[in-house]
């Protein structure tokens, strides 16, 4: 398992992750566009991809316009491998050696994410969008989950 840099090659392969899940599924594929992937990983923020055998099974990313999480993801084939949580702890480094400021997330109550955000340290602090829990982490919560 390898977890490195997402490129704008890696956007066909990010889409095919994106698009087979069980939980949080877009409700229209077309949602987001690849031009939006390319641009959340080259100019909003930055994007890692979890490679086994050369193939994507799991990506990230950080938009710090927003002070966002914009995704984070695994195939369904490859989940509890630990590639969630190696994404997802490479990503929050990542965005606190940029910024000190809270980064927000919105995920759907009731899921495998919820649980997986609340043990990771996410602190719950209302509801966002369409029914989904909004998920905040400070730079001193990152820093005590860390230690």
């Amino acid at each position: 398992m390898i977890i490195r840099e997402a490129t704008i090659d890696d956007i066909r392969q990010i889409q095919v992750v994106r698009n087979s899940v069980k939980e949080n599924p877009l409700s229209n594929p077309n949602l987001v566009t690849d031009e939006d992937c390319r641009i959340f990983i080259t100019q909003r923020g930055k994007g890692w991809v979890c490679e086994i055998d050369n193939n994507v099974i799991g990506f990230s990313i950080a938009d710090l316009q927003e002070n966002n999480i914009w995704a984070l993801f695994v195939h369904p084939d490859f989940d509890r491998l630990g590639a969630g949580r190696q994404l997802h702890d490479v990503m929050i480094n990542w965005y606190f050696s940029k910024t000190k400021e809270t980064v927000w997330l919105g995920t759907a109550p009731g899921t495998r994410a919820e649980a997986f955000y609340r043990k990771a340290g996410w602190k719950e602090v209302g509801m966002h969008g369409k029914g989904e829990i909004k998920f905040e982490m400070s730079h001193s919560d990152w820093l005590l989950n860390t230690q």
